[in-house]
């Protein structure tokens, strides 16, 4: 299963907050997609619980993802990071074997 760092829940819970969204009802969505030059790629969106989503749940957010997008990211941790460089959600994959040069793309 994937791991939800305290840094990350309360920047989901801030940014649901801002939108006026309930906690209850929406979360992060973590999804793995084909594409990129490395084969795969991640997309992280605001959303609501879908049917058959695998959901963690950590200081009052939530994170959903799907069974299919699960085998390629299970074991991961979702921090969120506010470097000078840009700020932004990160998953630590410890299934990741290689990454682009530009890191928007993946492979297992």
């Amino acid at each position: 299963m994937l791991t939800l760092t305290d840094k990350a829940a309360g920047k989901i819970v801030s940014l649901l907050q801002g939108e006026s969204k309930s906690t209850e009802e929406w979360g992060l969505r973590v999804a793995v997609e084909g594409g990129g030059c490395s084969g795969l790629s991640y997309r992280l969106d605001i959303t609501k619980e879908r049917p058959g989503d695998h959901i963690v749940a950590h200081g009052g957010s939530k994170l959903f993802i799907d069974a299919r997008s699960l085998i390629y990211v299970n074991g991961s941790e979702v921090d969120y990071s506010d470097a000078l460089t840009g700020a932004g959600f990160v998953v630590r994959n410890p299934q990741q074997k290689s990454s682009c040069g530009c890191g928007s793309s993946f492979s297992v």
